[in-house]
């Protein structure tokens, strides 16, 4: 009688997937929303993007003569390392194009916040928009609503104010811009003043908190005072200003009006917001971890609308801090979900992604993020990591799949292994130490058909769990 274990099981080879892919598994059943339409009046897509592309014209003109005067093997010289073009690369443009070094560092600024140019360190790079700006309208409109996000960063802010005040101002001006946008027309600007000025008042009432016992006498400190007594009419004709200066509306006369670019840009804003205030979770307002796991029984297309939705409603740095928080906990299936909302975050979660690749639960997923972002195609990305990253991924990806997913996926999950044989992939599997090892495999085993594998399975899980 011969033995059913067989000697050399062969896997079917398979191309390896980035194990963000873990989400996609599980088995997704959501009625489609019908495409909500832009407001009457809007204009189409390629008018907008034509108007987007005239606006940023000077900026894309500086990212094209950066992208040759400034690339691997020219003479040029790069950024400083802080994001701004040096002193000798700044003169250099303004010859070639005959501007001024101030115009050149405006326009050089514009292309930074519309994502035309990508500073790493003291190099600078060409983005993707830039290189896909005269074909892709999507590419160009979402280089000007990433402008438009930035309004702040695109002017300069009163020196005279308190950062406290000014940050206040930029939390309230999404609710401006909100009733500018349901106005139509012109709005008087001692209207939107009233409107500021109620908005800093509910977030300061918002901020107010009442300890609990008896407390000390409060004493109000002056710097605090000053800002409660600051006349917010300044930063009102700042933030009008610096939102006039990106091409989201005209500002003069008394009154302000959204431009047709600024018009769609909020009515976008706001389409966001009411499709995840739809979802069952109510993503837009939970924390990162609760609104991952929301998404988790989206299709990608949704659930990247979800992503997009729930950033749009916080400030980049502290949703960036909240989703590797998330990608830190026990739950696999979070990891893979957190770098997916991630990648929709884009260039500015670039430095916190880079700073936790060196820990080892994260370091696959954001060597892969980072493979992406510079560039290279999403097939192909697993090359950057090790054959021990790489083992350390699959296990990653496998508990998320036995913990959220269906038996017969975890089969399938077997195949795209790098490892040819299943003995190899159970050594490699042992060596590299991840915390679900056994679970991984008990679940396998559980699940695969083949008694004889299953077998060689449940024994390397038993030998793990021994340390033999």
């Amino acid at each position: 009688m011969t033995s059913r274990i067989p000697r050399d099981s062969r896997l079917r080879l398979v191309r390896p997937r980035p194990l963000a892919a873990a989400p996609t598994a599980v088995n997704q059943r959501r009625p489609r929303r019908p495409a909500p339409r832009p407001p009457e009046g809007t204009p189409a897509p390629a008018v907008l993007a034509r108007m987007a592309r005239s606006g940023l014209a000077d900026a894309a003109r500086v990212a094209h003569w950066a992208d040759g005067a400034l690339g691997p093997g020219r003479d040029g010289a790069g950024s400083d390392g802080n994001g701004t073009l040096s002193d000798e690369s700044a003169a250099l443009a303004a010859a070639d194009l005959g501007l001024t070094v101030a115009q050149v560092r405006a326009d050089w600024d514009t292309a930074r916040l519309a994502g035309l140019v990508e500073v790493h360190g003291d190099s600078a790079r060409p983005g993707w928009r830039l290189r896909a700006w005269d074909r892709d309208d999507s590419a160009v409109l979402r280089g000007w609503v990433a402008l438009f996000d930035a309004w702040s960063l695109a002017f300069p802010e009163p020196g005279d104010r308190e950062p406290a005040a000014v940050a206040e101002v930029v939390s309230a001006m999404p609710q401006v811009l909100s009733f500018l946008q349901l106005s139509a027309g012109p709005v008087p600007v001692e209207q939107l003043l009233d409107l500021l000025e109620q908005r800093v008042t509910e977030l300061r009432t918002e901020r107010c908190e009442i300890p609990y016992g008896p407390q000390p006498e409060p004493v109000e400190e002056p710097e605090a005072a000053n800002t409660q007594d600051a006349p917010l009419a300044p930063l009102l004709d700042w933030a009008l200003r610096a939102l006039a200066s990106v091409g989201a509306l005209t500002y003069g006369d008394g009154q302000a009006t959204l431009t047709p670019l600024g018009n769609w840009a909020v009515w976008v804003k706001l389409e966001q917001i009411c499709v995840a205030a739809q979802s069952p979770a109510g993503n837009i307002e939970v924390a990162a971890e609760e609104m991952l796991r929301g998404c988790a029984q989206l299709r990608p297309n949704a659930a990247r609308a979800e992503y997009r939705a729930w950033l749009a409603a916080r400030p980049v740095g502290s949703a960036v801090t909240e989703l590797l928080d998330a990608a830190r906990g026990d739950d696999a299936l979070l990891r893979g979900l957190a770098f997916e909302a991630l990648r929709v975050v884009g260039a500015p979660a670039e430095p916190d992604v880079r700073s936790v690749a060196d820990e080892p639960t994260l370091r696959p997923y954001a060597l892969l993020w980072l493979a992406e972002h510079d560039g290279i195609d999403p097939e192909d990305a697993h090359e950057v990591l090790t054959r021990q990253e790489a083992t350390w991924l699959w296990v990653d990806t496998a508990a998320a799949v036995a913990d959220h997913g269906e038996a017969p996926m975890l089969v399938r999950h077997l195949e795209s292994a790098l490892q040819p044989t299943v003995p190899q992939l159970l050594d490699e599997v042992r060596a590299v130490g991840h915390p679900r090892t056994v679970q991984v495999l008990v679940a396998l085993a559980a699940a695969h058909p083949d008694p004889a594998l299953a077998k060689a399975v449940r024994r390397a899980a038993f030998q793990v769990h021994t340390g033999g």
